[in-house]
C-alpha cells in the first residue's frame, strides 16, 4: 500500500480535527531493567499480559504472542495462513463433517511428559467447566455436550440451563494416540480452528495447580519459558528454544523476549538506539512519516488479517439495538472521515474497512449490501442523529471511546471523536486507560461505561473467526453483548456447508445484518507497518502481521 501525504490545503474543520492529534508521548528512555534477557535473544516490543498464561483464558495480543510460541496444537498456521497438521498426524471427517477422528504424532511437553488424547480431552473439558470461568470457553461450543457442561445463559447473563455434566459427550478417547470429536451440527470449518491456541494440549501438571502454571507454563511449542524467572512482571518475558521440538517450525535463534513498554514511542526510541530488535507488528504512530527512512533496509508494510474498529456496547444509553440505537450507530459511523485519518495519522498505511472481516482472507473482499453506512456522509449522519433525537433527545450526554494509552491509540481515537464532534455537534472525546490490562478488565467486567477500541486479529484463517467470536450471542469476544437470532442462524447455516465457497454467500448475508445493527464500527484494515534492527536476518511478517519468530536470526558482536 502506498504511503502518500495529503496536499497542504485542507478544510478548516478538518484542520481543527487533526490539531488535537498532536504527539503527546515523550521520548523517554526505557526504564525497564531487562538485563536478565540474554544478549543473543531477539527482543520484541511487548506489554504485560492481562491474565496468567493459560491458553483458554488469553484473548489479547500480549499474552497471545507468548502462548502461541509456547504451545503447538493439532494444527499450526503457516506464515501464509494455511492450516497444516502439527501434533495431529491426521484429522479425518465423516461424510457430513459432524465427527472428526484425530490421530496423534509422537510428541512431548517440555517437561518430558508424552502428549496423549487425554492431554486434549482433559484440557478442553476443563476450559468449558463454568467453575473455571475461562474467557475462551465458547470456542468449544460446536462440540456435542458443550451446553450440558457449560450450562446456558441469555444475552443478559441470566441462567437458562444449569450444567448437568462434567465432560463433553462429543469427546471420545479411542486410545492414547486417537480420539474423536463429535459436533452438535455439521461444521466443515472445524479443522481450521484446531490450530488456534485455545485448542492446545495441556500437561497433567496444569491440573495440579492452574494458578502456578499460569506463571510458569509448560508447553510443547517451539519455545519454552527460560527458567523460573522468565516472566519478570512489567519488565520482560523470556523464551528459549525448545531443544526437543519435533515440529516443522524449529527456531533458528536461541531465544526471544518480549520487552514491556509503557508506550510504543519509547520502544521505537530504543529500536533507534539499538536497545530493541523488533517493533513486532507496528511502529509508534508518530514514526509513520519517517520509519521507512529511519530503517530503509529493515521495514515492512504488509496487509494482514486484522481490522480496527470500536465497540458500542448494548448497555450504553441511547445505543440499544432498537430504532434509536441503530440511527445513532449509523450516524456515528457516517460522521467519521476514515480516509483523512488514515492519510494524516497513518500516512496511508491502512485501508478503509468495507466489511467486518479482512480482505486478505481467502475469497478477498466481499460485496455486502448496506456497506455505504461505512462511508463518510456527514450531512446524512447529522440527519440520522436528529431522527434519533426525535425518539429520545440526546441532551448533554458525552460520547466516549475508551482506549489504552500504552498501545499507540490516542491519535486515531482523538481524530475519530473530533470528527464525530465536528459533524454531529455533540461532546465526543477519548477515555484513556493507562494500560491495556486496565481497559480490558473494565471491558470484560462490563464497567467501561463507554464505547471502546476493539481491533481484531483472525484466530484462524476464515471469515468465521471474525463473525463468530465477535458477534454470535454469548461468544468469547462479544464484549458488547450483541445478540441477533437471525444472525446466529445464518452463522450455523454457513458452518453446515461442505466448503468455504458454499458458505461465503451466507456469511455475506450475515454481514448484511451487521451493517444494519453496527454492534461495532469498522474503521480500517491493518498493515504490518513495522521496523527492525538491521542486524536481524530472515525477517518476515506472517498472515496475522506478527513476525515469524522462529525464522529470525541476529548477528551478535
Amino acid at each position: 500500500m502506498s504511503r502518500t501525504r495529503l496536499p497542504g490545503h485542507i478544510p478548516r474543520v478538518i484542520s481543527a480535527l487533526l490539531t488535537s492529534v498532536a504527539v503527546v508521548f515523550g521520548l523517554t528512555a526505557c526504564m525497564n531493567d531487562n538485563s536478565k534477557v540474554p544478549d543473543d535473544y531477539i527482543t520484541f516490543f511487548g506489554g504485560e499480559p492481562q491474565n496468567p498464561l493459560i491458553p483458554t483464558n488469553t484473548q489479547e495480543i500480549n499474552g497471545g504472542q507468548v502462548i502461541e510460541n509456547l504451545f503447538t496444537g493439532l494444527a499450526r498456521y503457516t506464515p501464509e495462513g494455511e492450516a497444516r497438521n502439527a501434533v495431529a498426524e491426521s484429522i479425518t471427517p465423516n461424510e457430513n463433517s459432524t465427527s472428526f477422528r484425530i490421530k496423534l504424532r509422537d510428541w512431548s511437553f517440555t517437561n518430558g511428559e508424552k502428549i496423549t488424547s487425554d492431554s486434549f480431552i482433559d484440557a478442553w473439558n476443563w476450559a468449558v467447566d463454568p467453575a473455571n470461568a475461562q474467557l475462551q470457553s465458547a470456542f468449544f461450543a460446536p462440540i456435542k455436550g458443550y451446553t450440558e457442561v457449560a450450562g446456558e445463559t441469555d444475552a443478559d447473563g441470566n441462567v437458562i440451563t444449569e450444567p448437568t455434566a462434567d465432560t463433553m459427550s462429543g469427546l471420545t478417547k479411542i486410545s492414547d494416540t486417537e480420539f474423536t470429536v463429535t459436533l452438535s451440527a455439521p461444521d466443515s470449518t472445524f479443522p481450521l480452528l484446531l490450530g488456534y491456541s485455545s485448542f492446545v494440549p495441556l500437561p497433567s501438571v496444569f491440573f495440579d495447580d492452574p494458578k502456578s502454571f499460569g506463571e510458569h507454563p509448560v508447553g510443547n511449542g517451539p519455545y519454552m519459558m527460560d527458567g523460573q524467572d522468565a516472566w519478570q512482571h512489567n519488565i520482560a518475558i523470556s523464551l528459549k528454544k525448545n531443544p526437543d521440538y519435533p515440529g516443522e517450525d524449529v527456531p533458528k535463534n536461541p531465544g526471544i523476549a518480549f520487552i514491556m513498554y509503557s508506550s510504543p514511542t519509547t520502544a521505537y526510541a530504543d529500536l533507534q538506539s539499538g536497545d530493541l530488535d523488533h517493533m513486532r507488528e507496528t511502529v509508534a504512530p508518530e514514526a509513520y512519516p519517517t520509519y521507512t527512512e529511519d530503517f530503509p533496509d529493515s521495514h515492512d508494510d504488509k496487509p494482514y488479517a486484522a481490522i480496527q474498529n470500536f465497540t458500542i456496547p448494548e448497555n450504553l444509553p441511547g445505543f440499544a439495538t432498537d430504532e434509536e440505537g441503530r440511527l445513532r450507530r449509523a450516524a456515528i459511523s457516517m460522521s467519521i472521515d476514515r480516509q483523512l485519518i488514515i492519510d494524516k495519522v497513518y500516512f496511508g498505511a491502512r485501508q478503509i474497512a468495507e466489511d467486518f472481516g479482512a480482505p486478505t482472507l481467502a475469497g478477498g473482499l466481499p460485496e455486502i449490501k448496506g456497506k455505504e453506512v461505512l462511508t463518510y456522509q456527514p450531512e446524512k449522519a447529522k440527519e440520522l442523529w436528529e431522527e434519533a433525537n426525535k425518539i429520545n433527545p440526546w441532551g448533554g450526554q458525552k460520547f466516549q471511546i475508551a482506549y489504552n494509552s500504552d498501545g499507540g491509540h490516542q491519535q486515531w481515537v482523538e481524530a475519530v471523536t473530533n470528527s464525530v464532534r465536528q459533524n454531529l455537534g455533540i461532546n465526543a472525546t477519548g477515555k484513556a486507560y493507562p494500560t491495556f490490562k486496565a481497559m480490558r478488565d473494565d471491558v470484560v467486567n462490563g464497567t467501561v461505561g463507554a464505547a471502546f477500541r476493539s481491533g481484531w486479529n483472525a484466530d484462524y484463517p476464515s471469515i468465521a473467526s471474525f463473525l463468530v467470536s465477535n458477534y454470535r450471542t454469548g461468544d468469547s469476544a462479544n464484549d458488547g453483548d450483541y445478540s441477533n437470532k437471525d444472525f446466529d442462524k445464518l452463522l450455523a447455516e454457513a458452518a453446515a456447508q461442505s466448503s468455504p465457497e458454499e458458505a461465503q454467500p451466507i456469511y455475506n448475508d450475515a454481514q448484511e445484518i451487521l451493517m444494519q445493527d453496527l454492534p461495532q464500527i469498522p474503521l480500517w484494515y491493518y498493515s504490518a507497518s513495522t521496523a527492525w534492527n538491521p542486524d536481524l536476518k530472515n525477517v518476515e511478517s506472517g498472515w496475522l502481521g506478527m513476525p515469524v519468530y522462529t525464522e529470525i536470526t541476529k548477528d551478535v558482536n
